[in-house]
């Protein structure tokens, strides 16, 4: 029995997420049938992570099992021909017996864009969330700095009826500004639902001024949802890599 590994690239706009769900198409269930009708057999993709309705993804990693004798490569070739142009794979590879494509992660890397002026671009409206107002970048840098390590981010967690651990560390926090885009790079091992856009929407608080500088441990302490800002647009954030 070969595992295989892919590294998957997608628009995640049409989609209700990675994992396959009973309410939408998924990333998951599109990859699977392609793979089935190549294959010629039931294939079970595991994911690295599971990106929520309308996120993207540059790196999302998947492996599978298969009895199939079939190159690597020949897979390669078959599922970019027959996937969805908002759906590719951009590495392939036989993987280790054991690999687990979610468990075996050591970091995983978001990134959260801000197209920071007055209109939207046709090229990039997809994949970033339009803020009109200035921000304050430097406010944003020194605000982000407060997370970086092990924290309970309740404050930053959805707020919903399922008990879920709230302890992470964040091993690498980064605001940027290029041009009129502003990233926030966020890269740990797990998250709590939600955690980097409701990250990037209290920051963008700190940026427009709502929230006074220096703010951003006491919200981080309070582990109260309600004190942080707002839940920031799906389309912005991006899984750019998982580290293995």
């Amino acid at each position: 029995m070969r595992n295989i590994k892919l590294v998957v690239e997608y628009d995640g706009t049409s989609y209700c997420g990675w994992q396959r769900q009973k309410n939408g198409i998924s990333v998951q269930e599109v990859l699977e049938r392609c793979l089935k009708n190549i294959l010629r057999h039931n294939i079970t993709l595991i994911g690295a992570g599971r990106t929520d309705s309308g996120v993207h993804a540059k790196g999302q990693v998947a492996n599978f099992k298969t009895k199939s004798d079939l190159p690597a490569g020949k897979i390669l070739s078959a599922l970019n021909s027959t996937l969805p142009n908002s759906i590719k794979i951009s590495a392939i590879e036989d993987a280790g017996r054991k690999f687990n494509a979610r468990f075996d992660a050591k970091t995983k890397l978001y990134r959260y864009t801000i197209l920071n002026r007055d209109a939207s671009s046709p090229f990039e409206w997809r994949y970033s969330y339009l803020y009109r107002s200035p921000l304050n970048i430097k406010i944003m840098k020194n605000e982000a700095k407060v997370l970086l390590g092990r924290h309970d981010f309740s404050s930053f967690q959805a707020l919903d009826i399922i008990a879920r651990p709230s302890i992470v560390t964040i091993k690498k926090i980064k605001v940027t500004k290029a041009k009129k885009y502003i990233n926030i790079d966020i890269e740990a091992k797990g998250f709590v639902y939600n955690m980097v856009r409701n990250i990037a929407g209290t920051l963008i608080e700190f940026g427009r001024g709502r929230f006074k500088p220096g703010g951003m441990r006491r919200i981080l302490a309070a582990k109260n949802r309600k004190l942080a800002g707002p839940t920031a647009s799906a389309k912005g954030l991006c899984l750019l890599k998982v580290n293995y």
